[in-house]
């Protein structure tokens, strides 16, 4: 079984979770072009460094999700979760430049989940109900949206998770919860 992501579910609107997540470590690669193609270019240097292309030559667990969120005009930045229980600097270095790693501090996040294809209009729709169920519940945006996938490609769409993740204000810090 993939590791996946840890998280505490705050509260539940409709099928939107309010989520406490802990700090956690990424590993990243900026790609330009859409969304899609984006998401293809980063998987292959991603995938080889979990792989052991490391100084070190440690492999390292698969987990879910990878994520992708915008990164500037055409470009986005496509992020393997890496497995918990390190701190940055103990995960091995990466050998392609293109590679990155960074921490992540915790946050409060919104969260919907959805099955079915990753497509632009998917991801379009489901971001703007996110916001909507964010906005009636008045809890506001500190960050901007990623989109999570929790399952390889040769997965039926129809069997997939997919989620949108939108940072909010901590409750207690100017928002309501």
């Amino acid at each position: 079984m993939t590791e996946q992501q840890e998280y505490r579910v705050i509260k539940v609107r409709g099928v939107v979770e309010l989520r406490e997540y802990a700090p956690w470590v990424v590993a990243d690669v900026v790609a330009s072009g859409s969304a899609e193609q984006a998401g293809s270019a980063a998987f292959r240097p991603l995938f080889e460094y979990i792989s052991g292309a490391n100084r070190g030559a440690e492999p390292l667990a698969m987990t879910a999700p990878v994520t992708q969120e915008a990164a500037g005009a055409g470009e986005w930045t496509v992020s393997f979760v890496l497995p918990a229980g390190r701190s940055l600097s103990q995960y091995p270095t990466p050998t392609n430049s293109r590679v990155s790693l960074r921490a992540v501090p915790g946050e409060t996040a919104a969260a919907i989940r959805w099955s079915g294809r990753w497509t632009s209009s998917n991801i379009a729709r489901r971001t703007q109900d996110l916001r909507r169920v964010m906005a009636e519940a008045g809890w506001q945006e500190s960050g901007e949206p990623r989109w999570a996938r929790f399952d390889p490609p040769w997965k039926p769409p129809f069997a997939r998770r997919n989620e949108i993740v939108i940072p909010v204000h901590r409750p207690g810090e100017g928002s309501q919860d």
